[in-house]
């Protein structure tokens, strides 16, 4: 068999299909619907408080959750040392922007909102150990800690991922980015001891991260989501949860991977294979998501006990039955059968359809977290314009961070695309010596 020698591009190359500008106009327009989503929450405080206050928690829940995740899965490329992403993953490196902001964004929550959308503020949890959990004092400082040091490790991963091609192109991104991509050169020494000193550093970062997300993200989802029922309790919530959020930044960065192709005219770097690999990825935890849903589910109906019975049953007697049933298909029923075949993970019309009706049935799995649980058996389904407001508002502001994150860096992993010493972190070297390690370490 004949062995086929691939190209690999120049730096040249790759900086003029990278380098496109983003139209104004783009840019304008998220920030645009920022504004006045923002506006529009302001004005929601003074009309209804209680009402502004959750649809603002439904959106942190769902815009944060997948931004932690997708760089947790940019760590996993670390872990797994993969090469198949190398050309799409600085697309979802770019998560970690909003990050800060959700952070801040937490904050305005758990220290002005917390009366509107917590039941703990206001009411004395069932048993003794749930007083002790819903301590307000407790609380705040536990998410504040868990959240502070996801977001510290993702920031400090991606900074390691972006300087080495900063490093290269000090030049590539937006001139208002020149002096943080100055700063970030600074110390940037020989290419290949560079390459394996932030190899070796993102190995354990990555491992950190790893805790830190399943941790940290079990605690959020008790208290975030789980704790706004004071009477229900899951052990299986927390995982429930985030890979929630986890199946939510793979959808998303098929949809980017779309869009950034197309805009950029990469077909050449872009390829089929990619699609397939994400079309895989977003199968896979479609199905993972669904036997979640199902074993929590299960577990619940066949223990038949009164502190968690009842938070399924309210979602499935109206007003809320039909956004369940409507969620369950658009996260599950819809892309599990939609992507079964590798001709709707290839052809990028069907890849663009079922992922965007992922993205939004996990927009309505949230809201069923959140309204439910506060709202209990309402006459009707509160989800209208607040909620669209909000919806913009976190749209907004995520898409801006994203923006202002892809003009300042460069779009693409060029150095682990073109330095000639890219495949030799396949086999680790100590970072120092440069010679390889024993397999064990």
């Amino acid at each position: 068999m004949s062995m086929h020698p691939v190209r690999v591009p120049t730096r040249d190359e790759l900086v003029r299909v990278y380098s496109k500008p983003v139209p104004a106009a783009l840019t304008t327009g998220l920030l645009a619907a920022a504004v006045i989503g923002w506006i529009g929450f302001i004005v929601g405080l003074t009309v209804d408080p209680d009402r502004a206050w959750r649809a603002y928690h439904v959106c942190w829940l769902y815009f944060t959750a997948l931004s932690s995740a997708g760089c947790m899965f940019v760590a996993v490329q670390r872990i797994t040392t993969a090469r198949w992403s190398r050309a799409v993953i600085r697309f979802m490196e770019g998560y970690v922007a909003f990050l800060p902001v959700a952070f801040v964004l937490m904050l305005l929550t758990l220290f002005a909102g917390k009366g509107h959308v917590f039941p703990w503020t206001h009411e004395v949890p069932p048993v003794a150990e749930k007083v002790t959990w819903y301590t307000p004092g407790f609380l705040i400082s536990r998410d504040i800690v868990a959240f502070g040091l996801i977001t510290a490790l993702s920031l400090w991963f991606i900074y390691l991922s972006v300087r080495l091609d900063v490093g290269i192109l000090p030049e590539a991104g937006a001139k208002w980015a020149a002096g943080i991509r100055e700063r970030m050169r600074r110390g940037f020494g020989e290419e290949r001891r560079e390459l394996h000193s932030t190899h070796s550093i993102q190995g354990k970062l990555a491992v950190f991260l790893a805790l830190s997300f399943g941790y940290g993200w079990t605690i959020l989802a008790f208290d975030q989501s789980m704790g706004l029922s004071l009477h229900f309790q899951s052990t299986l919530y927390g995982w429930w949860f985030f890979m929630g959020g986890w199946l939510c930044s793979l959808t998303l960065f098929a949809q980017l991977i779309l869009a950034w192709r197309r805009f950029l005219g990469a077909e050449e770097y872009i390829g089929e294979n990619i699609f397939h690999d994400i079309g895989k990825l977003c199968f896979a935890f479609t199905a993972f998501w669904g036997y979640l849903t199902f074993g929590q589910y299960l577990v619940i109906w066949y223990g038949n006990m009164a502190e968690e019975t009842h938070w399924p049953r309210i979602r499935l007697i109206a007003p809320w039955v039909n956004f369940t049933v409507t969620a369950v298909c658009a996260v599950f029923l819809v892309p599990f059968f939609g992507l079964l075949s590798r001709a709707a993970k290839v052809y990028r019309p069907t890849l663009a359809l079922f992922t965007a009706v992922s993205l939004a049935g996990m927009f309505l799995v949230r809201y069923l977290e959140v309204y439910p649980s506060l709202y209990g058996e309402a006459g009707s389904n509160p989800f209208g314009l607040w909620e669209l407001v909000l919806l913009l508002a976190y749209a907004g502001t995520w898409g801006t961070c994203y923006l202002a994150f892809m003009n300042a860096f460069p779009r693409m992993r060029v150095f682990m695309l073109t330095s000639p010493y890219r495949d030799e972190v396949q086999v680790p070297v100590d970072a120092g010596t440069m010679e390889p390690l024993p397999a064990h370490e």
